[in-house]
């Protein structure tokens, strides 16, 4: 709940007890619709609600072809958004992303064509393909939500919520993105291959005819709306997170900063992305508060991407996860 002047204002907490129940239940039945025609991805899947509701974005590395446009369109049709798509090229141009101002000859003045980031849900694949100037260009749309065209800003739709891809195992005609870009992103997770399981399950689903988004497009009706996201955004916004859960937050961060394989720890940009997305963890898990769990749940996806090892550890073949786990073991939890 917030006053005229946009501050929060506590919830009465019988209100904000039934809220949370209905937003879980809501998004649970999200998750159901998704996991029909989805294979595995559950994890991406919760990501992406909890990002979402926590007003962050997804950056997504691996493999092609594991379903992450289909994840995104059937998420825009669920949540009764608006979706757009951007193809990673080495000769997009910011224009082609924002939008321009073009000259019609007719009416005799210039007519403003938006660009695809105009929209609640977009999916930039392939986001390393880009040239840096015009990574730069989507990167600060991205995060102000507004847009400049021609001298002009506009405020991009809300809700807005990025999906972006890179393919880390292609090299050759790629930018990859630079590390203040990339903590710009809430989220960062790697897509793999699915496993023995869910590949079978595929190949039965082709075999049977039960791969056509299409047909399963049809069977898609929105669960929610831009303004009930909206809501649920201020909603989790006011889930409550004590003091000792916020010191675990400040402690899991600031051991990134003084462990001896990091060379370059996590922002302060990472604790408030923990901050937020913990909220998001909670509430989908129908709590009013948050707990060390739910921290822990989303420190990987949070911190990995922010941590730059050092050359010695890279050698030794470390991985930034394998430090956060090695920090994980040594922070105390409250």
């Amino acid at each position: 709940m917030e006053k005229e002047d946009g501050i929060r204002c506590p919830m009465d907490p019988e209100v904000q007890t039934k809220e949370i129940a209905e937003l879980s239940e809501t998004y649970r039945a999200i998750n159901r619709k998704l996991a029909e025609f989805v294979v595995g991805n559950m994890q991406l899947i919760d990501l992406i609600m909890i990002a979402m509701l926590a007003e962050g974005h997804i950056l997504i590395e691996g493999v092609p072809g594991t379903a992450k446009t289909t994840i995104a369109k059937s998420m825009a049709v669920i949540a009764g958004c608006s979706f757009n798509r951007i193809q990673g090229a080495i000769d997009l141009q910011p224009a082609d992303m924002i939008g321009v101002r073009i000259y019609n000859q007719e009416k005799k003045e210039f007519i403003l064509n938006k660009g695809p980031v105009f929209t609640n849900i977009l999916l930039a694949d392939e986001i390393n393909r880009v040239n840096p100037k015009s990574q730069s260009a989507f990167i600060e749309a991205m995060s102000e939500r507004q847009a400049t065209i021609d001298g002009t800003t506009l405020a991009l739709p809300s809700p807005f919520f990025v999906i972006a891809t890179q393919n880390p195992y292609e090299f050759e005609g790629t930018f990859p993105l630079i590390e203040a870009q990339r903590d710009r992103f809430m989220f960062n997770i790697s897509s793999s291959y699915l496993n023995n399981s869910d590949e079978l399950d595929i190949i039965r689903r082709a075999s049977a005819g039960r791969l056509d988004w299409d047909l399963y497009a049809k069977t898609l009706s929105p669960l929610l709306s831009p303004d009930l996201i909206r809501h649920h955004i201020g909603v989790v916004g006011g889930v409550t997170i004590g003091e000792p859960v916020l010191a675990y937050i400040r402690n899991l961060v600031m051991a990134t900063r003084s462990h001896p394989d990091v060379q370059l720890g996590a922002s302060t940009r990472a604790s408030i992305a923990l901050v937020r997305g913990g909220k998001g963890v909670a509430a989908l898990d129908n709590r009013t508060y948050v707990i060390p769990d739910d921290i822990k749940q989303i420190t990987k996806a949070v911190l990995a991407h922010r941590l730059i090892l050092t050359r010695e550890a890279e050698v030794e073949g470390l991985s930034p996860a394998a430090v956060l786990d090695d920090i994980l073991s040594r922070v105390e939890v409250p």
